[in-house]
């Protein structure tokens, strides 16, 4: 056992699990949880919601983050490694071989947010100095380890702890509701607070429960894909709705929830950038809360159109999710590629 910490952040869950808990509310998403889920199939319908993962196309969303690249690997010999005739090495053989690698930004599209993702300058000795400090006092350069310097970028990184690998042996598989924002907001750029989610929740009847994975449907992924990877940044940035992540009761109703996983298919799941704060204050307040108070992953720029058109025309709002992350040592965030069963 061991403590990280003497002094924790105001509502938050460090240590409600364990003082070495990785999984924050993760722990919430039980045997139950996924027999909830898999009753909620009854038509034996899939729905991947997963966009192609050379979407968005180029880096107008985060200028950090490109497209994939997918190439040969190469052989002893030097020759790339596609459509290569076996028997140029092997006389007789009858083998053509095809081998590709990928260098892949892992938050570029369809994507998790490990714990590793969002920390917080915070004081958690109670000495009065803020650490850098991630979900249940892990902290930065012990825990979640690399470069500092321009001199060293390129050296490597590491999640020692809150790694994405985490979501992956939990499973992510469970019931997912579908709160549709689109259906009462259209794409219009509105920042989503408490008082408005309520009514949309009212309005629709939806219910969330302790252990459920809520999905937002704004309506953004489905405009992105109609952009065909070139996307039009005075468009992207003023289209669809994301929460408010200043809405201090916004907050809370995250907290009071239960929900273990908060999922969007706009790009931040909150509006970013968020709306002006007081003082010292979080530039991503809602993936601050979710990431590093509560431990609550976050899922962001999924493709949650055709099921949201299918749920309201079938007058249902929940469904069996599956979504594990890939299961990379280490990584902060990861592609997924989740299928909803109906």
């Amino acid at each position: 056992m061991t403590m990280r910490w003497r002094r924790r952040p105001e509502g938050s869950t460090w240590g409600d699990f364990g003082p070495d808990d990785e999984l924050g509310r993760l722990n919430l998403l039980t045997p139950e949880k996924v027999r909830q889920g898999a009753a909620e199939v009854r038509e034996g319908l899939t729905f991947c919601l997963s966009l192609p993962l050379d979407f968005p196309g180029g880096n107008v969303l985060n200028p950090r983050r490109h497209p994939p690249q997918i190439r040969p690997t190469v052989r002893a010999s030097g020759r790339p490694n596609m459509n290569f005739p076996v028997c140029e090495e092997v006389p007789d053989a009858t083998d053509v071989i095809s081998d590709d690698l990928a260098v892949l930004h892992l938050q570029y599209s369809t994507q998790w947010d490990s714990l590793a993702h969002v920390g917080s300058l915070f004081d958690v000795e109670g000495d009065g100095t803020p650490r850098p400090v991630y979900y249940n006092g892990f902290r930065a350069g012990s825990d979640i380890t690399g470069p500092a310097t321009p001199e060293e970028a390129g050296a490597p990184s590491r999640a020692q702890a809150l790694g994405i690998e985490r979501l992956a042996e939990r499973g992510m598989q469970g019931r997912g509701v579908m709160i549709d924002l689109h259906a009462h907001l259209g794409d219009a750029r509105v920042a989503v607070g408490y008082d408005q989610l309520r009514q949309i929740l009212d309005a629709d009847g939806v219910t969330v429960e302790p252990g459920d994975m809520v999905c937002l449907h704004t309506g953004f992924s489905e405009r992105l894909l109609g952009m065909n990877r070139n996307p039009d940044p005075a468009v992207v940035h003023e289209l669809c709705a994301g929460l408010d992540g200043r809405d201090r009761r916004l907050l809370n109703w995250i907290t009071d929830s239960g929900l273990v996983a908060l999922i969007a298919d706009n790009y931040a799941v909150e509006v970013h950038p968020a709306l002006p704060g007081d003082g010292c204050c979080a530039t991503l307040p809602l993936h601050e809360h979710c990431l590093f108070r509560l431990g609550v992953n976050l899922g962001e720029l999924w493709h949650l159109t055709p099921l949201a058109t299918w749920l309201r025309a079938n007058g249902r709002h929940r469904f069996l999710l599956t979504a594990p992350p890939l299961r990379l040592p280490g990584a902060v965030g990861s592609p997924t590629t989740p299928i909803a069963t109906v």
